[in-house]
């Protein structure tokens, strides 16, 4: 069977996990990645702030090949050896938690119960999360059918809060290819499969497909349109730096995101919204206060 593996900082796979019901309409079109930066607040914090719609929690950077499944959460878990791993259940009916011990089951290493606790806050406020796997660090791969079941693909588990799937919930798939197309990881599985709910396309670090700092926007739309009509999803998303120093090229400035490209890209039925790599560089830049109102 052929490995899955993933060497950029693109995420391969995210699972989104929400209560349907819970969430009528949505308080915009922007999503945000938290996790990578221990100043960027807390997960309760970041979805208390009304911006987002949705919330990759970044990343799940070590699984497959029987390892233990670890989160990497830079300064917002403790990633040490001496912790006990609780093993929290949640009844996504009543959002009750209770408590059970350990079992069989894959534990992530670390220790990230806040998390969890940001996790409950987030849904009572109808947010979109999402557990992002892979990330630009770390050892991961999918090469077995037994790698898969290691994976929060089922039961997501995190950090020893296992959210066990019922019924009556639904659950999401989204990726998070490059935008030159194909992407080279996801690219037979998004083109050929019907998986995927969301996609969130990296229009950053790639110079041939991203607004460039001269003001060209044509490679950028050429490959949104490129995006739009292939790829076999619901929606769509614009991936993008939240500020000048959040990638090292494809930093569009607010004015030129909300009067030039967005009018455009939002024309494709597939338009999901604008998803900003992080929450720490939009605290700095306010980006997605300064865009919210035109991704809608």
């Amino acid at each position: 069977m052929e490995t899955i593996r993933e060497s950029t900082p693109a995420l391969l796979i995210l699972l989104l996990l929400v209560q349907n019901l819970l969430r009528t309409s949505a308080a915009s079109d922007v999503g945000v990645h938290w996790g990578q930066d221990g100043n960027e607040g807390t997960l309760a914090d970041t979805c208390a702030t009304g911006k987002y719609s949705y919330v990759n929690i970044a990343f799940l950077n070590r699984f497959g090949g029987g390892q233990t499944p670890q989160l990497n959460l830079a300064g917002h878990c403790n990633q040490g050896r001496n912790h006990v791993p609780i093993k929290i259940l949640f009844s996504f009916s009543l959002f009750t938690p209770y408590f059970a011990p350990p079992t069989k089951s894959p534990w992530v290493r670390g220790s990230c119960r806040a998390v969890g606790a940001g996790i409950r806050a987030c849904q009572s406020r109808s947010v979109r999360l999402l557990l992002s796997l892979g990330g630009g660090v770390g050892n991961y791969f999918l090469s077995s059918r037994e790698d898969a079941r290691s994976c929060p693909l089922g039961d997501v588990v995190l950090d020893g809060f296992d959210f066990v799937i019922v019924p009556e919930r639904q659950m999401f798939v989204a990726g998070a290819p490059q935008c030159p197309y194909p992407d080279s990881i996801l690219g037979a599985t998004l083109n050929t499969t019907s998986l995927f709910d969301y996609v969130w396309v990296q229009f950053y670090n790639n110079p041939p497909c991203e607004y460039s700092a001269s003001g060209n926007t044509n490679n950028l739309l050429t490959s949104w349109i490129l995006w739009a009509n292939s790829v076999n999803a619901s929606k769509i998303f614009l991936g993008l730096p939240a500020a000048s120093d959040a990638a090292a090229t494809g930093y569009i400035p607010a004015d030129v995101l909300t009067l030039e490209i967005l009018p455009a890209v939002r024309m494709s039925n597939k338009y999901g919204g604008v998803m900003l790599w992080s929450k720490y560089y939009d605290d700095q830049s306010g980006y997605s206060t300064a865009i919210i109102r035109s991704t809608m």
